[in-house]
Parts: C-alpha cells; structure tokens; sequence
C-alpha cells in the first residue's frame, strides 16, 4: 500500500523526525587542565608563572626562559569519573501524551554515564642561545566520554558522545632584560567527535502521521506495534565527523625578584568545521513505512547521510602568580577565564536534502577557575606539593544540561609530590579529588523531557617523568 503524503506536510514532519534523530547530537566543549604532573599536586595555581619543567610550553610559553634548560617531559593522566542518573519524573513529549505532561511516562533504568579517560602528553624545550628558546608540546586540550547502556532512561538524549583532541603545540621564548619574557606558539589542533542517542520508532512514526494529517498512516503505525516509548522497538543514530585546524598562543612573564614571578597567557579560540557521516540503525517496521512514503523524496528520511557541524573549542586566558615566602615555602595563585559564551548552539547539516539542519541551543556562560596552592622543599631533592581550585560551570541552568556533559561548579583538592631520581632524571606524581555539586538536569527536546539529578565526583591520578639534559 503507497500512503500518499503532500511534500510539503512531509517537510513539516522532516523538522519533528529529525529533531529525534539529531537535536541532541552536539559537540560540547570539554577543557582538559591535565597538561602537567607537577601542576597536579597543587591543582594547576600559578601554572602561568611557576615555570617548574617543560610543561610550561602549554601553560605559558614566555616561561621557558626560567625553565632555562634542555628538557623531554612526559606524564600520564587517568580521569575516573563517575556521574550517577537518578530519574524524578521524565516524561514523553506532551504531543504523544493528550497534550500534557506524564511525568514517569518516560520509562528506563537509571545509569552512570562516566567513563575512565587516560590522557598523555609530551613536552620538549632546548635553549637555542643564551635568551631564546624552543619548545614542542603535544597534548590534548579538549576532551569528553560519557556513555550509558541503551536500555537508559535518557537513551534518546544521548548514549555515547566521545570528544578527542590532539594538540601539536611548537613554541618559541625571548628573554628581553633581567626580568620579562615573551613566549609565542602555533597551535595544530586534531578533533574527532562521535556522537549516538537512541531513536523513539514510535513516537517518529505517530509524529509524522500527526504532521501529515493522515489517518492512515497513524493506523499504519499502531497497526505495526509502533506506539511512544518502546525499547524494543528503538532506532539508533551515530553521528561521527573529524577535522584539522589552527590556533596562536601567547604569554608573558615577569620576575619582579629571584622570589615573585607573574605570568599571562593567552590561547585562541579554534574554530573546526567537521565532516563525517550519520549512520541510522531503524526498527525494520519504521523503516517499512518510511519507505511507503515513496515516491517522495522524503522517503529517504533517516538514511545513513554526510553530514557536517561546525564548533568552536573556547579561547582562555590565565593570570598567575608565584612567591617564595623562604627558600623552602613557595605560594601559587591562579585565575583562569574562558570564553564559553561563544558556544550558543550546535548545528548539524546533513548532506540528504530531505534532512533539516539539526539545532541544539546551548547558551553557555563564560567561567572562571581560582586555585591557590604551595610548593614545599623539605631538601633538595624532594618538593611537596598541595592545592586548591575552584572551577565554576558555564551552563547556566537544568535546562541547557544535557546528559552529554552532565557538569555543575566543582572543587579540587590536590596533592602531590616530585623527586629527583639523579641530576637528571625527575619523577612527579600527583592525585586530586574533585568534589562536584548535585545536579539537576530538566532537558527537553522533541522525544521528551529528561528531568532527573545526577551525583558526580572526579578522581585524576598523574604520573611524570622529566629528563634534563
């Protein structure tokens, strides 16, 4: 049987089948500040004045001239996150539901969607005459995985986004005079983003009947077991796309006395236009009645397509200060904003022109991150290290949470320790525990609204090595 729709009430229902499939399908920025073991310990204060070993290159450039030597810096970080749903009423989108809201309606288990990430990075610095310096980092800046079971409550906001980033970071220093220092840096940025959320077969079919006006087809639905909120019956998305770009860094450092130092620096803003593919996994009645649509070219709905989305991973500028109370005592202050308000919304194009483009509104804030800390020496060989931070959130309420970067205001309480193994060899090791808000979340979008709070809490473990040469 051909179900016979007019093409313009099917590029209505375009907009409704596509927000399920696509609306939650967004690349969030995630700032990874785990660039340096030795920073860990003391909760990255005074990162941009410090100067500690060759992982100044990232935090600050301009401060490789108090570094002062040639060095290869390695380290390792493994982030244990856990962030646990607890549901309080989601519901099903109130066009399926007699107009008004159903809380519970929305069925599925609760889920932890937290994820252990392993983040490695690199640093090498050498003098090239006695006030100029180069130096090469290689890190990853920006990253995220969450990921829940399929069988979640939120399974159609989101079940797996993964954000990776690699960094290549060539850098040079001049020291001008006793006591400032510029540093500048090219930023090569990698980007790889995957992205899945499951997709309400029924709901779908019913929304498109409903656009369309045809009786029909909604008993042609109905008749197909194909009503709202049935797991077994669920389609599935998987948006994947990659992409090079580049950036500047800058910095400053001035060493008021062999005691005080304070730096600035400055990172750009990089802007990543990505392409990939959308692949659709469809509930076979779905796809039966979506092909019934034929000949319309909207009976290519949900079909596996290109698709491409631009993001722009935020600019970030840091103020430091580092002073040494006695030679054995050294304090760290840190103050670092970034530019989250530039991420407003999220938009996906997909290359089937019967697909409309897919639009997640985000409105995120700038933030600010304060962490004070202390560097003790109790010989020669051995530094202490401890800190505090407090990092505030750019998302500006439950309803631009998503389940994708579930985040609130969080508290970091660090510790650390470094040792010099030989007069060469330096081993850095550190831990911090963040200690995170409760978090509401109340996201709606066309499959419905997920209204729940989520308990989350962070441990890093950091582990270095740095050769001097």
């Amino acid at each position: 049987m051909k179900l016979k729709i007019s093409s313009k009430k099917v590029l209505l229902t375009a907009g409704l089948v596509l927000a399920v499939a696509s609306q939650q399908g967004h690349a969030a920025g995630f700032a990874i500040i785990e660039d340096s073991a030795s920073g860990m310990g003391n909760a990255f204060a005074g990162a941009a004045a410090v100067g500690e070993d060759a992982s100044t290159i990232w935090f600050n450039p301009a401060a490789m001239t108090h570094v002062g030597k040639h060095q290869v810096m390695t380290a390792i970080h493994a982030i244990d996150p856990s962030a646990e749903y607890t549901d309080k009423g989601s519901f099903i989108n109130p066009a399926f539901t007699g107009g008004t809201p159903a809380p519970g309606s929305l069925t599925g288990k609760n889920d932890d969607g937290g994820e252990l990430g392993i983040v490695p990075n690199l640093f090498y610095m050498k003098p090239l005459g006695p006030d100029v310096y180069f130096g090469l980092g290689i890190n990853a800046p920006f990253g995220l995985t969450t990921e829940y079971d399929d069988d979640w409550v939120g399974r159609y906001h989101a079940i797996k986004s993964e954000l990776k980033t690699v960094n290549i970071n060539p850098s040079f220093a001049w020291k001008l005079g006793s006591k400032f220092s510029i540093g500048v840096g090219l930023n090569l940025q990698y980007v790889d983003v995957e992205l899945s959320n499951a997709i309400d077969s029924g709901a779908t079919c019913l929304g498109i009947a409903n656009m369309a006006g045809s009786a029909a087809l909604q008993a042609a639905c109905v008749g197909a077991g194909l009503t709202p909120n049935q797991q077994a019956r669920d389609s599935k998305v998987v948006i994947e796309g990659d992409d090079w770009s580049y950036g500047f860094n800058f910095g400053f450092l001035y060493e008021a006395s062999p005691m005080t130092r304070a730096g600035f620096s400055y990172r750009s803003a990089i802007e990543h236009g990505l392409k990939g593919d959308a692949d659709f996994t469809l509930d076979p009645g779905l796809s039966g009645i979506i092909a019934s649509l034929s000949p319309s070219p909207f009976s290519l709905f949900l079909q596996d397509s290109a698709v491409h989305a631009g993001v722009e991973l935020p600019a970030q500028a840091s103020i430091s200060l580092a002073h040494s109370i006695n030679p054995t005592v050294e304090l760290l202050l840190d103050a670092t904003w970034t530019d989250w308000s530039t991420f407003k919304e999220l938009r996906i194009d997909f290359d089937n022109p019967v697909q409309p483009d897919g639009v997640t509104e985000e409105n995120w804030e700038d933030n600010w991150r304060f962490s004070f800390g202390a560097n003790i020496r109790p010989n020669p060989k051995l530094v202490v290290r401890a800190g505090v931070a407090v990092d505030y959130t750019p998302i500006p309420s439950p309803q631009f949470r998503t389940p994708r970067i579930p985040g609130n205001d969080r508290v970091w309480a660090s510790l650390g320790a470094g040792y010099d193994i030989t007069p060469n060899v330096h081993a850095d090791l550190g831990y911090a525990h963040l200690f995170i808000s409760d978090t509401d979340i109340d996201h709606a979008s066309s499959s419905g609204t997920l209204r729940g709070t989520y308990e989350a809490d962070v441990n890093i473990f950091s582990a270095g090595l740095t050769l001097t040469f």
